[in-house]
């Protein structure tokens, strides 16, 4: 124990109090004279030396029978270093409206729950610590310093509710291998400087609802690698640099309800990175358009929710795997499928993807086909062959607007019938009107127009009168090489769909 002599008044308050774990309130009652922000020159009567709090939570001296130790303490100064690296700590620690000269230090510490809210305080250093309870920094502000959590346990909740961390140039929240058993809970936090959690476990859910992350780094937040149950970036989520979810591994929900995702560098850099992120639920319905690009390749989710304001001009589509898609329309959730616009809009969005790639167009007929909604389906795989197209040679280009125009590439056969009523009315129409000569003279059928024109579009085989007559004049002779070689593209262009369709099949 410290010497009387050495303790101030306040100090000998917060050391008499110690034992039965009974608050020291150094507060005047004024608001604003107590606001550790705005004011840092309390003077000697609200002032304690941190090295006489490291003393308390590592050796004071025990309660009566019935009490229980600890150190809670608001309005205070708190001079010099609160260094605890590496401590066994078996009191809570209780920080309220204080102002703590010099950065936190926990590194490596074990300790009960640790509070230090509505206070002042340059960093928080607690990587490697080992937290048998909560650490809570709610409405706190840690100015100059940031936040380390790296590969720290913490076995209740980690709460910065209203929090305000600034550290910019680098990471405001630095807890990459984060082992947590509570919930994270980030609502209404402020920072200057990223959040980056990779590897984290969050079996209690990550919650930033109205959280406000501006990095001039480029990477607002990551959570790559992550497990949890619940990513809830809603309620006005405002990120100004990328939110990046590589490999994330969200069992329930993954929302960005009303989330403004502001990208960086004017929206050079990507606005939300979610490769190879598995979730069940996946509500983008964001408040406004993403200014940057959204990366979903190789993302697996069970429902995708939109809104209007989803989609930027580019969206990386290659892999993702969805179960169905439901539009969101003031408030209400509803099928994107089962209306002819919604095809349209569906395939817009998949071509909002640099290049071609048939895995979005696949992957997309199979959500029409689960709700029997095949029309739709072969819709979306007739725009896939037509985007393949682009990439191909002239001659692949020449041929695949032969099969589009003829047989929809196998999706649209029909066609292929009106092309060949229309051609055998214009050769019945055109030979009508003229007279055929005989090749032999009173040999053969009679002339029949209708017979005639027919045996000219049929490639093999044949009905008796293509052979027995031609044209003296020009115009039908030639009409009728041409009905000849529309019968042989025609015959090619429908087994090429027929084949297309088996092959599917």
């Amino acid at each position: 124990m410290l010497p009387d002599i050495e303790l101030t008044a306040p100090e000998r308050r917060v050391w008499d109090a110690f034992p039965e774990g009974r608050w020291v309130d150094l507060r005047s009652g004024e608001a604003e004279a107590d606001d550790p922000v705005r004011d840092g020159r309390w003077g000697p009567d609200r002032t304690v030396r941190a090295a006489v709090l490291v003393a308390l939570l590592l050796g004071g001296d025990a309660g009566p029978s019935g009490a229980v130790a600890g150190l809670r303490l608001a309005g205070a100064r708190i001079t010099g270093p609160l260094d605890l690296d590496g401590a066994e700590i078996n009191h809570v620690l209780w920080l309220e409206h204080c102002r703590l000269e010099e950065a936190v230090s926990l590194y490596g510490a074990s300790t009960r729950t640790v509070r230090i809210k509505d206070s002042w305080v340059p960093g928080v250093e607690a990587g490697l610590a080992r937290v048998q309870g909560h650490l809570d920094l709610k409405r706190s502000v840690l100015d100059g310093g940031r936040l380390s959590l790296v590969n720290a346990h913490i076995a209740g909740e980690l709460n910065l509710n209203g929090a305000r961390i600034s550290a910019p140039g680098e990471w405001a929240v630095f807890a990459g291998g984060l082992v947590m058993e509570g919930g994270v809970l980030c609502r209404n936090l402020s920072t200057r400087g990223g959040v980056r959690l990779p590897g984290a476990q969050l079996p209690g859910g990550l919650f930033m609802q109205g959280a406000r992350i501006s990095s001039d780094g480029g990477v607002a937040l990551v959570v790559d690698n992550v497990a949890t149950t619940t990513l809830d970036l809603s309620g006005g989520f405002d990120a100004e640099g990328t939110v990046r979810l590589r490999g994330a591994r969200i069992s329930d929900n993954l929302t960005f309800a009303g989330a403004a995702l502001k990208g960086a560098r004017g929206g050079e850099e990507p606005s939300v990175v979610c490769l190879l992120m598995q979730a069940t639920d996946f509500d983008f319905t964001v408040a406004g358009t993403p200014e940057g690009a959204v990366d979903l390749r190789g993302a697996q989710v069970s429902f995708l929710y939109e809104n209007e304001h989803s989609w930027p001009g580019v969206v990386e589509l290659d892999g993702f795997v969805y179960g169905s898609i439901k539009m969101v329309e003031a408030g209400r959730r509803r099928e994107a499928v089962g209306r002819p616009e919604t095809v349209v809009r569906r395939v817009g969005w998949i071509r909002r993807s640099p290049g071609y790639s048939p895995q979005p167009y696949e992957q997309l007929a199979s959500c029409y086909r689960k709700v029997g909604h095949d029309d739709d389906a072969r819709r979306v795989l007739l725009a896939k062959q037509r985007h393949r197209r682009r990439t191909l040679g002239p001659a692949g280009r020449a041929w695949g607007r032969v099969l589009d125009a003829t047989v929809g590439y196998g999706y649209r056969p029909w066609l292929a019938g009106i092309w060949l009523l229309g051609l055998i009315l214009l050769g019945t129409l055109v030979f009508a009107a003229d007279d055929p000569v005989p090749v032999k003279e009173g040999e053969g059928a009679p002339f029949q127009p209708f017979v005639y024109t027919l045996d000219l579009l049929i490639p093999i085989g044949g009905l008796g009168q293509r052979a027995n007559w031609y044209w003296a004049h020009a115009g039908p002779q030639w009409l009728a090489y041409a009905l000849i070689a529309a019968g042989w593209v025609l015959t090619t262009a429908v087994l090429a769909g027929v084949t297309r369709t088996l092959n599917r099949s």
